[in-house]
């Protein structure tokens, strides 16, 4: 039985950091919308109460029902939680006189309370809400206080229910990971038993008992999530799985033959389809970058569907979704209003008859690369950079011809085997070259010349959600500028985006 920890969404930006700081400790934890949990079952070992930017007070605030919750399981709230917690019971939330928001100092930390056990005093703290618990109910407690907010944290007595309005799971929280390890540790008494080698061995488990021995067939690109999801398949039901790469001309420079030769290699059954004539016909005189997405997307399931047809038998579609994907069609303010066409299979589960296995549904991102650490994947797959659906369409500023994937995929291929070369590779989120709409005057020996723009993008994130800039040293820089200009013909000007996410994006289409 795999024990849990609950966390329940009441909107907060931080809720995934909830989860994933407790996985980190090798302790399971999902996530549902405050609406959507049941009474907890055995496998439930404590529930968490997430932030909201609602406030208590407002007329349409997240209400939930806590009474088939508290005294079943231990009950932790955080910020909005904890300020819920408090105002059901009768206690009072008011409006700070201003918004308490940014680093504070625990001035007083009650180290009898099992939440706070070998928490200093001092502990440095990250606030951020508008209102604030003025009064506690009769049986609650104070646990923790800073210089402005005296009801900093409390518990209920004689009840395993805490509430903290600071936020344990951001960085700037020093010590949050030990009370929140204090919380699923101590109070809830879960063994931190969530580790890749158990999530491989109850996985393959399933799978096998789910699939059978029926056939898969699954759709693989080189990235990580599509690689682990086909290792994990391959050592399920072995030569059952049928993979399909679809090589749709828009990736890097030798990526389809190099990555074709690595799936062979493990002892995949995979099938490369070459595919680039029939996607650049369907790109032609494309210009806008949604349309791109779409006629990408819709080329790809085509093919697909064609390839797939001929394999008989076939009765699932294997499918790379990872937990966020899953969390965010439920969540509580509903789906996703933009779902990108070229991660979504459209109807090909209905229209070909098949049902969906999706092995990587339950983790997150980092948890993929350390899954696939543990299934011997080599570290060139496992840290690569992301890269887009649609490959380099959506880097090609404006209509893409063969000649022009020709010229940027050279210039990527110098300027990231450049940051190899020099180390920065794995200092860097995500690095892109954006072949530019334009052309500029420039000077070759004695000549004249009036040629294309380049742009180089690296930035730095953990989620891709927010991201900033990566400050290359200018050596770097100006050394693979001049590789790009004298090496690639149709380049005579290469410059850097120093843009951040926001306001600007990741790509630029």
């Amino acid at each position: 039985m795999q024990e849990k920890i609950v966390v329940l969404d009441f909107g907060s930006q931080y809720t995934q950091l909830i989860a994933r700081k407790i996985r980190e400790l090798n302790v399971y934890c999902e996530i549902y919308p405050y609406n959507k949990f049941v009474v907890p079952d055995k496998k439930v070992k404590g529930v968490i109460l997430s932030g909201s930017p609602f406030s208590v007070r407002d007329k349409k605030a997240p209400v939930p029902d806590l009474s088939r919750i508290r005294g079943k399981v231990p009950v932790l709230g955080i910020c909005y939680g904890a300020q819920y917690i408090a105002s059901s019971e009768g206690g009072d939330v008011t409006a700070s006189p201003s918004r308490e928001y940014g680093r504070a100092n625990l001035e007083f930390v009650d180290v009898n309370s099992d939440l706070f056990a070998g928490v200093t005093e001092k502990t440095q703290v990250w606030m951020s809400h508008g209102d604030t618990i003025t009064k506690l109910p009769k049986n609650f407690r104070i646990t923790g206080s800073t210089q402005t907010v005296k009801i900093a944290a409390f518990e209920i007595e004689n009840e395993e229910t805490y509430g903290i309005q600071f936020h344990p799971e951001v960085y700037h929280t020093t010590e949050g990971k030990l009370i929140l390890k204090n919380f699923i540790t101590d109070i809830c008494g879960c063994r931190h038993n969530w580790t890749p080698a158990s999530f491989i061995e109850s996985t393959v488990g399933e799978l096998s008992e789910i699939i059978g021995n029926d056939k898969v067939v699954l759709g693989v690109s080189g990235g990580v999530d599509s690689t682990v999801s086909a290792v994990l398949l391959h050592r399920t039901i072995g030569k059952k799985l049928n993979c399909i790469f679809v090589d749709n001309g828009l990736l890097r420079k030798d990526e389809f033959s190099k990555v074709l030769a690595f799936y062979k290699k493990i002892g995949l059954n995979v099938k490369g389809v070459e595919a680039e004539a029939r996607f650049m016909d369907e790109l032609a005189g494309v210009t806008d970058p949604e349309e791109k997405r779409k006629v990408i997307g819709r080329v790809f399931i085509e093919v697909f569907e064609e390839e797939a047809l001929k394999i008989k038998d076939v009765k699932w579609l294997g499918q790379g979704t990872i937990y966020p994907d899953i969390i965010e069609s439920v969540s509580v303010s509903g789906p996703s209003a933009v779902i990108k066409s070229h991660h979504n299979v459209g109807g090909l589960p209905e229209k070909m008859n098949l049902k969906v296995v999706e092995p990587l549904k339950l983790l997150f991102k980092d948890e993929v690369r350390r899954v696939g650490t543990t299934l011997g994947i080599h570290k060139d797959i496992l840290k690569r950079h992301p890269f887009p659906g649609p490959g380099l369409a959506v880097r090609i500023v404006g209509e893409v011809t063969p000649e022009k994937v020709r010229i940027l995929q050279e210039v990527d291929d110098i300027f990231v085997n450049g940051l190899k070369e020099d180390g920065l590779y794995d200092e860097v989120w995500q690095a892109a070259a954006i072949l530019l709409p334009i052309r500029s005057v420039g000077v070759m020996g004695d000549e004249r010349t009036y040629e294309n723009v380049v742009a180089l993008r690296a930035v730095t994130s953990t989620d891709g959600m927010t991201a900033d800039w990566v400050r290359l040293p200018y050596d770097f820089l100006g050394a693979v500028s001049n590789r790009i200009i004298n090496n690639v013909k149709g380049i005579n000007r290469v410059v850097y985006d120093v843009s951040s996410k926001p306001p600007a994006t990741i790509e630029w289409e």
